[in-house]
């Protein structure tokens, strides 16, 4: 097939088919696609030690689908028969966007939190694909097809919406940003590159579109392209999953070893893209994309509801590793770990007030905007709180281990491991050390400063997540509020005294004989 004769997905149709089983998905990842890593080219990502248990861990999520007992759980009856992810089904009321939350929180359990880009992520957009035929216009018929062979078969979406970090003092870059070169008949030839392609490698497809504002038309399209595309490249970051392999076992990297959404630079190299994939094109319809198509509020319930469960599991976590110490009923100990199951609550709350708190939209509803603009206000903090917290708390615990599995395995050197390396409370030093190992990766190892720079950057840049509850609190009059409580408190007084009727002046003399006198 020539790159002109390309058709996608989409139209070829895969309605009936159902959801991907587990090892439906991993042979489908053996497409040809073309990653990068260490300077090599992978010919496998589903037994490269970079991928592979990554993989593995999505395949799971992909089983879970067809287990009975979930079923209800994860999925729900479509209107035009068959069944879909509740988070790829518009929810027409509180009550399924609730539903849809749940299902969610699921997913995320199953990867303790770990895995913020799961196949169900990309619902937060799909499910709203369907719902504004205006908003796409002559595309529409190419939104609503994939809308439905993405709910049918749950295919797993990457997406890249940013702009590389290159001269940001331009408004545009012809050489670097995702740019059409030609425009065929039969579809758009493009060029350039997006980031961060998070954990594109085992996707699908990629959902090409735009965060910042587009000046030009041909800076414009927003598409679905697949992983496989010719010319399509995924350069990757370093695997931690890599690294943890040449340990040899997961006890030393548990996490690391099975959770490592490989983040890449997606590289377009005259990309042919069929107009059956074209969902958006031209300036004034792609700056609608953000706001318009109930993206963000969604995006945001997602991550704060996954966000919520990888915050339960560290407080667990972190209640173990004081207890092994001996520290667990230290004052300040209690309160740290409080704290932590403190901000974990919080965010949840935060899930549950945007799900409750639905924002009718066309004949659906979508989240709460304040509150999701609150988490994406406070989430980074909180975690990068919560980090230093179990760094504060467990102290030199976290590096008081040996370097791997094999020293345990050592029976010369097992005895004093024994001996120095035990827990409280009859907690041998096995236990002891695989739960601190288990902690160092979730907050302390290379992994774990990249899950902290991750979840501040989760959303937009830092910057803008602290303005943007400001703009909404304007635009919805919420300002206009608070400033006049303050005027209205402010025009009781000056500076002659109280101007309120009611309130007594302190230098009446007259009234405060009165007072005294009963």
């Amino acid at each position: 097939m020539t790159m002109m004769q390309r058709t996608s997905a989409a139209a070829q149709g895969c309605t009936g088919q159902g959801f991907f089983t587990g090892q439906e998905y991993l042979e489908s990842l053996r497409d040809g696609r073309e990653v990068w890593i260490n300077g090599e080219r992978v010919e496998d990502v589903t037994t490269h030690p970079a991928f592979r248990n990554s993989a593995r861990m999505i395949a799971r999520l992909y089983d879970s689908l067809h287990d009975p007992a979930k079923r209800d759980l994860l999925t729900v009856e479509r209107p035009d028969g068959g069944r879909a992810h509740r988070f790829f089904q518009a929810p027409r009321n509180w009550q399924e966007q609730v539903a849809a939350r749940d299902a969610v929180a699921e997913w995320a359990r199953m990867t303790y939190g770990w895995m913020g880009r799961s196949p169900d992520y990309k619902g937060s957009w799909i499910a709203s694909l369907a719902v504004d035929e205006g908003l796409y216009d002559a595309y529409y018929p190419n939104a609503k097809r994939w809308h439905d062979f993405v709910c049918d078969r749950l295919p797993f979406l990457n997406h890249a919406i940013v702009h590389p970090p290159v001269d940001r003092h331009l408004s545009n870059n012809n050489d670097v940003f995702v740019h059409v070169e030609e425009e065929t008949d039969a579809g758009l030839i493009v060029s350039g590159a997006k980031v961060v392609a998070t954990g594109a490698a085992l996707t699908h497809h990629t959902f090409v579109a735009h965060f910042q504002t587009v000046n030009e038309r041909k800076y414009s399209p927003v598409f679905m392209v697949p992983t496989n595309a010719p010319g399509l490249k995924l350069i990757c970051r370093t695997s931690f999953e890599l690294g943890a392999a040449t340990v040899g076992s997961p006890f030393d990297n548990p996490l690391s070893s099975r959770f490592d959404e490989n983040d890449s630079i997606l590289v377009l190299d005259r990309v042919f893209i069929p107009w059956e994939d074209v969902l958006m094109y031209g300036e004034d319809q792609a700056n609608k994309f953000v706001m318009g198509t109930g993206f963000l509020t969604r995006a945001l319930l997602h991550g704060c509801t996954r966000l919520s469960v990888k915050l339960g599991f560290i407080a667990g976590l972190f209640m173990k590793a004081v207890e092994i110490t001996g520290t667990k009923d230290f004052r300040g100990v209690q309160a740290a770990v409080g704290e932590v199951i403190g901000a974990r609550n919080t965010i949840a709350s935060l899930a549950d007030t945007m799900a409750r708190n639905a924002v009718p939209w066309y004949d659906y509803v979508l989240p709460d905007v304040e509150a999701a603009l609150s988490y994406r206000a406070i989430a980074g903090d909180t975690y990068s709180r919560v980090r230093n917290l179990v760094y504060k708390t467990v102290g030199s615990a976290l590096i008081y281990l040996p370097s791997s599995t094999q020293d345990l395995l050592n029976p010369q050197v097992r005895p004093y491991l024994d001996q120095y390396v035990r827990g409280s409370n009859g907690i041998g030093s096995e236990q002891r050390v695989k739960t601190l190992k288990l902690l160092w990766d979730a907050v302390g190892s290379e992994f774990a400063s990249r899950h902290e720079l991750y979840e501040i950057n989760y959303a937009g840049s830092y910057e803008a997540s602290q303005i943007e509850p400001l703009n909404a609190a304007k635009g919805m009059g919420r300002a206009a509020e608070y400033l006049a409580m303050v005027d209205a408190c402010m025009a009781e007084y000056d500076i002659n005294g109280w101007t309120a009727p009611d309130l007594i002046a302190a230098g009446d003399v007259s009234v405060r004989k009165k007072a005294a006198n009963g």
